[in-house]
């Protein structure tokens, strides 16, 4: 019953036709339940893998912006209203939108549908056919010269043929095949004849390439190449998270910049009217008067930077969510506020210990080597003799000029035998062989490799988050220093006995801590996520968002 289910369909779509849209559907639904299978071995992949188009961008339902911001000069009153995307949700923008994330996401699918086609070898493969045709040609009549009374011979016939092939992994290639042939004559008298056969043949090698090896290690390739693609993209979300995150704050660290840059020159220009003012009265000289005026051109101009700089961060950033670049946006302020100093607790070896365990790529690397080992024992299979078990049986019918001809089983016949192949002229072999060999030693090279990335990625991303840990400590009282000075210069200026350098001096200290701040607390932030990417235990949730592992311990064997 299930086989008849499995047949009709395929002689219905054989005869009539199957619609393009029906061979994508039926390659989405077997490369998902690869990508399914592979990915239930594989911690963190996606539940809801999929390639389909997700659309537009759509920001409907979005909170609107109602803070306006003098900081942004002239364009402060067109951010009234604008949509604003939170870290969150831009992340699950990305894994809908990003041009990056589809493409991987499809080369995990387009290596899952190169397994269907290794997996398709080893079932059972139908096909049917047939060709017809039509004759015509002049013969020689009846007559005492063969040069006259020529005749007009007119035939047609036509042949049909139904086969199966079946590779079985242990037992050997079976291929069966029904052909009919049928051949009408149409002249004085109408003859037909028609004629069936029905065989069947077996082949089993015994030493060289016994169970078909080349084709049984085809089919394990594409079972491992799927799952190192499934790995790949796992990590792959990782960094994607982490990078978009970085970008993210990127973003809002270039605006908090403006604020800073336009604090700076609003202190700047309230400093020239003063300056001005004592000016007249000679407290102040001209000198000083002018520095105080080339610093206010000067806080300008870096605010100006400033404004271009976020906007073109921004404009890369909408790239990297998948949206069109005019789309009117901004991000959500509270993100940057919410970020914290948190170093992990965790030594430098017992990270590195659980990324050896964890990562991903690494258990590529040590798979791909074994991978290798199995090649080199495949080339050394290739140096055996060839000796080969085949047979075959089958029965034909008699010519009948009437009706269908069917095979008759006392017109049987059958054959066995066996080919042999002794190994005399074996270069090809012996050249596969040395490359898989040099292939091996190429592995476990790039195993070593990994092993010493791997640790001097770890180690580099402790120290990168004690660096960033320790700058933002000595922003944070760069900023509280600064902000004494600046007051103190006010005080100063306001009783004539400011240097216009000191002020000039304590003003773009100020700025400058106040932006080694908030680099240093989103570098931190940043540096935190990469460390826990590092190690291979960064936890992505299916929005993009991630979880943090907060006490990470190696499992060592007691």
């Amino acid at each position: 019953m299930k086989l008849r289910l499995l047949i009709y369909p395929l002689l219905a779509c054989a005869l009539g036709g199957c619609t393009a849209n029906f061979f994508r559907r039926s390659a989405d639904r077997e490369t998902g339940r690869i990508i399914g299978q592979k990915g239930s071995k594989v911690e963190n992949m996606d539940p809801k893998f999929s390639i389909a188009s997700n659309g537009p961008v759509s920001l409907a339902g979005l909170p609107l912006n109602k803070k306006v911001e003098a900081s942004l000069g002239e364009d402060a009153p067109n951010e009234a209203g604008l949509p604003v995307i939170s870290l969150e949700t831009a992340l699950g923008m990305a894994i809908k939108h990003s041009r990056i994330y589809q493409n991987n996401k499809e080369q995990v699918y387009l290596s899952a549908l190169s397994l269907t086609l290794s997996r398709h070898q080893f079932t059972p493969l139908f096909s049917i056919g047939g060709a017809g045709r039509y004759n015509v040609r002049t013969v020689p009549g009846e007559g005492p010269s063969l040069s006259d009374n020529l005749v007009e011979n007119r035939q047609y016939g036509g042949n049909g043929e139904a086969s199966a092939d079946w590779l079985i992994r242990g037992v050997g290639k079976i291929s069966a095949a029904f052909t009919t042939d049928a051949l009408r004559f149409i002249g004085g008298d109408a003859r037909l004849a028609t004629s069936s056969q029905l065989g069947a043949t077996f082949t089993r090698p015994l030493l060289r390439d016994s169970g078909f090896k080349s084709d049984t290690e085809s089919l394990l390739q594409a079972e491992r190449e799927v799952l190192y693609e499934v790995r790949s993209f796992v990590k792959f979300r990782k960094d994607f998270s982490v990078q978009l995150a970085s970008a993210y704050y990127g973003v809002l660290g270039n605006r908090d910049a403006i604020r800073n840059s336009y604090l700076s020159l609003q202190s700047s220009r309230k400093a020239i009217e003063r300056g001005r003012a004592l000016a007249k009265e000679g407290r102040v000289t001209q000198a000083d008067l002018g520095r105080l005026e080339q610093q206010a051109l000067s806080s300008e101009s870096a605010w100006i930077s400033a404004v271009r700089t976020y906007k073109r961060a921004l404009d890369d950033f909408k790239i990297q969510l998948g949206i069109p670049v005019p789309t009117r946006l901004m991000l959500d302020d509270h993100d940057l506020d919410q970020l914290k100093i948190e170093p992990p607790d965790i030594s430098p070896d017992d990270a590195l210990k659980i990324a050896l365990a964890a990562r991903l790529d690494f258990q590529n690397v040590r798979d791909q080597r074994a991978d290798a080992v199995r090649k080199v024992k495949l080339a050394k299979d290739r140096f055996k003799p060839q000796l080969d078990i085949v047979g075959g049986i089958g029965a034909d019918s008699a010519i009948q000029s009437q009706g269908f001809a069917t095979p008759d089983a006392a017109r049987y016949k059958w054959n066995g035998g066996v080919n042999v192949d002794l190994p005399f002229l074996r270069k090809a072999e012996r050249n596969s062989y040395r490359a898989a060999l040099i292939s091996l030693d190429r592995a476990g090279r790039a195993e070593e490799q990994r092993r010493d990335e791997i640790e001097l990625q770890v180690r580099d991303s402790f120290r990168t988050l004690e660096q960033a840990r320790r700058s933002y400590e000595l922003s944070e009282g760069g900023v509280k220093l600064a902000e004494r000075r600046v007051e103190e210069q006010e005080l100063l200026a306001q009783l004539g006995r400011a240097k216009a350098q000191d002020q000039v001096d304590a003003q773009n200290d100020l700025v400058s801590s106040k932006n080694q701040r908030t680099q240093a607390l989103v570098a931190h932030t940043i540096a935190r996520l990469q460390f826990w990417v590092n190690m291979g235990i960064l936890y992505i949730k299916d929005n993009g968002q991630w979880r943090e592992t907060k006490h990470a311990k190696p499992n060592l064997p007691s």
